[in-house]
């Protein structure tokens, strides 16, 4: 399941759609709209996408983990459009045999998105300023095993 959508997410769809017998670890990923940021509160969250690049990325990325660690099932969904604080923004679900594979490619799946696919963060704070950013995130030391 590779999905952008402006409604919010189901997560038990998101967690039932990888789920498999032959799994013995599934880890999820939920991101959500916290109530701050550089030390202003947050109103909400606004996300646009350039859709059908943002979801071939997305699919590249879900292969790339499928490649690098065995995994049985992968999940990758995130809003689009406002986002209001406590609200998910992305879930990510990595079925696996293994809890480690499991943990490791979703780790990868996130921050990989965060770093290349075209989905563009609008915050809105209480003072009444608008802030627009591709990727607010700062680089991690980080090592991916496969």
């Amino acid at each position: 399941m590779i999905r952008l959508q402006l409604t919010s997410i189901d997560i038990e769809e998101v967690l039932c759609s990888v789920s498999t017998p032959a799994a013995g670890a599934i880890d999820v990923f939920v991101g959500t709209t916290r109530n701050h940021a550089d030390g202003k509160t947050v109103k909400a969250l606004d996300y646009e996408a350039y859709e059908a690049m943002a979801l071939k990325e997305m699919e590249k990325i879900e292969k790339e983990a499928g490649d690098r660690w065995k995994v049985e099932n992968i999940a990758i969904v995130h809003r689009l459009g406002r986002v209001e604080v406590g609200a998910s923004s992305v879930v990510i679900a990595v079925a696996a045999a293994h809890r480690q594979e499991a943990f490791d490619a979703c780790r990868f799946i996130i921050d990989t998105l965060k770093e290349r696919v075209p989905i563009w963060k609008r915050e809105e704070f209480s003072d009444g300023s608008i802030e627009w950013s591709r990727h607010k995130h700062e680089q991690r030391n980080r090592q991916f095993h496969p």
